[in-house]
């Protein structure tokens, strides 16, 4: 039966695939439009566009398509709606630049609109002067890779995001260039996908914002001078693995934003030259390890309500403040770290400092309280008050200590 199961399933894809006819659209042939290309086609077919521009808009591929462009297309939306709404399963598209879409404050606009579908593949496109950019809604099982998408966005107000997930799953979203939106990618709702591999900066708000979305991974991204890198907040089961956050500065900026996070692992990223490296508040069970934190205003920031998270095996260099804490208690673990402010020896040669290290300065705490007192963080006085604090603790955590400090960083 089995056999006779997958014989049968051969059949019908080949059956397919000899009766899907194919349409060629350009100015010159006799299918000029896309719009026409679509309404004449029929199910699994293939339409080839040439290049050249089509001034078409709320384009809608509504039957499993194959769309392929030749010489990069242009679909010019001339500011007026949607460009192309994909509402069927198993529709590829590549190969397109999408431009113009219209700007509103009550319709959600988009380049690219992908709506209760499944199995699609969105791949190679250009997405400029877009409100949304690549919007996908309720669907799953997709895949967004190497799309250039560039708005145009100077305020929040005015701007969508750049590739905009809601209560989809199993999405993958692969090597793509997104800037100049409000947020590069956003996740709303959005269980077991991937972020792999992109290029999000210069954006108005955050490089990815990330709610309500469980058991996604992302990993080998760059986020970098956006007006905050990653805000991960209300999700549980996230792995975050060999990232960059670079250059997200700002009076309340920061390279990672945790807020109500569980059971995630952080491991293998680089923070570089952020205000605040990560923003950590009401998240536990967070293994952060094999990090390096180098020359960010704070490295650890932790606001309250962070318990059991294991703080090991990372590279703290040149921070101004390496570990900031709210409160004075401390259930976190910050063993084996390397910390460039380490002044301690190693009389046995075995690579572990002998003397414990504390990586709260007192000064945070002044700091906190008072942000103008920043300008005396290099002073002599500044100095003789964070020895004191840490010869004999009294206002920081005494029991957030690095018993085992590293004398030379990790590789």
């Amino acid at each position: 039966m089995k056999k006779i199961a997958i014989l049968f399933t051969l059949y019908l894809f080949f059956s397919l695939q000899l009766d899907a006819a194919q349409f060629t659209v350009c100015g010159t042939c006799e299918i000029a439009s896309i719009k026409e290309a679509i309404s004449i086609s029929e199910a699994h077919d293939t339409i080839y566009v040439k290049g050249g521009i089509y001034a078409e808009y709320d384009i809608l591929i509504d039957k499993p398509l194959t769309l392929i462009g030749h010489d990069f297309p242009e679909i010019d939306g001339e500011l007026k709606s949607t460009v192309l709404t994909i509402a069927s399963d198993s529709v590829w598209f590549e190969g397109f630049i999408i431009k113009n879409v219209a700007t509103s404050y009550v319709e959600d606009y988009a380049g690219i609109r992908v709506t209760k579908s499944r199995d699609f593949t969105l791949i190679n496109n250009k997405l400029l002067n877009t409100f949304f950019a690549i919007m996908l809604e309720a669907s799953n099982h997709g895949l967004v890779e190497n799309n250039e998408v560039i708005g145009a966005a100077v305020d929040q107000i005015n701007s969508g995001n750049g590739i905009h997930l809601w209560h989809c799953n199993n999405i993958k979203i692969i090597n793509n260039h997104v800037t100049k939106h409000r947020d590069g990618i956003y996740f709303e709702f959005v269980d077991d996908s991937e972020i792999i591999g992109n290029y999000s900066h210069g954006n108005l708000r955050y490089g990815l914002h990330f709610m309500f979305s469980n058991r996604d991974t992302y990993k080998g991204n760059t986020f970098e001078k956006n007006g905050a890198g990653v805000a991960v907040m209300f999700s549980k089961f996230i792995y975050m693995y060999d990232n960059v956050f670079k250059d997200n500065w700002g009076r309340s900026s920061y390279g990672l934003l945790l807020k109500e996070i569980y059971d995630g692992e952080l491991i293998g990223n680089t923070f570089e030259r952020n205000t605040i490296a990560i923003n950590a508040e009401g998240s536990n069970r967070i293994e952060i390890k094999g990090n390096n934190f180098i020359g960010n205003g704070w490295g650890i920031r932790v606001l309250g309500a962070c318990f059991n998270n294991n703080i090991n095996g990372n590279n703290f260099m040149y921070n101004s403040f390496d570990v900031a804490y709210s409160g004075h208690m401390n259930d976190n673990s910050f063993d084996g770290n390397y910390w460039s402010d380490y002044t301690g020896y190693d009389l046995d040669r075995d690579g572990i400092g002998d003397v414990p290290f504390r990586p709260v300065k007192l000064f945070t705490y002044v700091v906190n309280q008072v942000p103008e007192s920043i300008i005396m963080i290099r002073s002599l006085f500044v100095y003789l008050i964070d020895f004191s604090e840490k010869v004999s603790p009294v206002f920081t955590p005494d029991k957030l200590v690095d018993a085992q400090p590293y004398m030379t960083p990790f590789e």
